[in-house]
């Protein structure tokens, strides 16, 4: 499999980066912090890539690394799943999934237009988000806003399991591909800093236990970004294994953010703990995601349960 970007993959990929870098740097995220309302400027230029939801998953993972890798506010993602469920591309949107323990949370409910919600059966229902009961949940995450559903709300129309299951996989490969563009910003920084903090007048990155540490983060990096590129290309190529692939993905990016967050901060030392400096920004997207639709180990047990039905 030919996993080397096309021309236009890499145009797409280069552009988001260095929209992202002009338009979204640390103290954009800092001031979603305060007020929830700093990110209306970026999302002028973001809501212009939200037809992505129903394109190529391939070219939308790129994407997503890239905000991912900016920690961006707001509802891109969530608009983008909402997309690949309802074909709606003219409206911003969000998926709540009723009775599920892996998606209790409803992603950016108060800034979209539309919800689909998914009830058992399954059912399928797509509601002004203005009238849906909610109710605003704090996490670990600063960036991005979650809710909870005060009630299941009344109405909808079966939605076949299959159209559903191929949400799902494209769902986790969306979000795995965004952990790993967050676990890439941290490994960078993580990288910079030990090649400039100095101890007993040699840089850190010099020590044997910091190389170390620097090459298993690079390795569980590279192996994520493959297990998602893969993911996105079995998702597109329609591969009967896709589903195993997504819960890999996902598995595989939450396995390196954990490793990958805990190293950074500690060859960080003690200034990776501090409000000030802007690691904590991105471990806390990559904290968060580890356990939205669906924890790792969670991913981990539905692989096994695959191999094991296989076999």
């Amino acid at each position: 499999m030919d996993f080397s970007l096309t021309d236009d993959q890499e145009l797409l990929q280069e552009t988001a980066h260095k929209l992202l870098e002009r338009e979204c740097p640390p103290a954009l995220v800092r001031a979603h912090i305060e007020d929830p309302a700093a990110y209306a400027p970026l999302w002028r230029h973001l809501s212009e890539y939200t037809p992505l939801g129903v394109g190529p998953a391939a070219d939308l993972c790129l994407f997503l690394e890239e905000t991912g890798y900016a920690a961006a506010p707001g509802p891109f993602l969530a608009t983008t799943i909402f997309a690949a469920l309802t074909d709606e591309v003219d409206a911003t949107g969000t998926v709540a999934l009723v009775a599920d323990a892996t998606h209790p949370f409803v992603l950016e409910l108060d800034r979209v237009e539309r919800i689909a919600v998914v009830t058992p059966g399954p059912n399928l229902a797509v509601l002004d988000a203005r009238g849906v009961p909610a109710r605003f949940i704090s996490t670990v995450d600063y960036s991005r806003r979650l809710f909870q559903l005060d009630g299941v709300p009344d109405g909808g129309a079966p939605l076949a399991p299959d159209r559903l299951a191929r949400w799902r996989d494209r769902a986790h490969a969306s979000l795995a591909a965004e952990m790993v563009g967050t676990a890439r910003r941290i490994f960078e920084m993580a990288l910079a800093y030990a090649k400039e903090r100095k101890q007993f007048d040699v840089p850190i990155g010099s020590f044997q236990a910091i190389q170390h540490k620097l090459a298993d983060m690079s390795l569980a990096l590279e192996r994520a970004t493959a297990a998602v590129h893969y993911a996105a290309m079995t998702i597109d190529g329609d591969d009967p294994q896709r589903s195993r692939a997504c819960h890999v993905a996902k598995a595989a990016a939450g396995e390196a953010a954990r490793r990958i967050l805990k190293d950074g901060i500690q060859i960080h030392g003690g200034i990776g703990y501090t409000w000030e400096h802007d690691l904590h920004l991105y471990l806390r997207r990559a904290t968060a995601d580890e356990y939205l639709l669906g924890s790792t180990g969670w991913h981990l047990d539905r692989i096994a349960g695959s191999l094991i039905d296989a076999g």
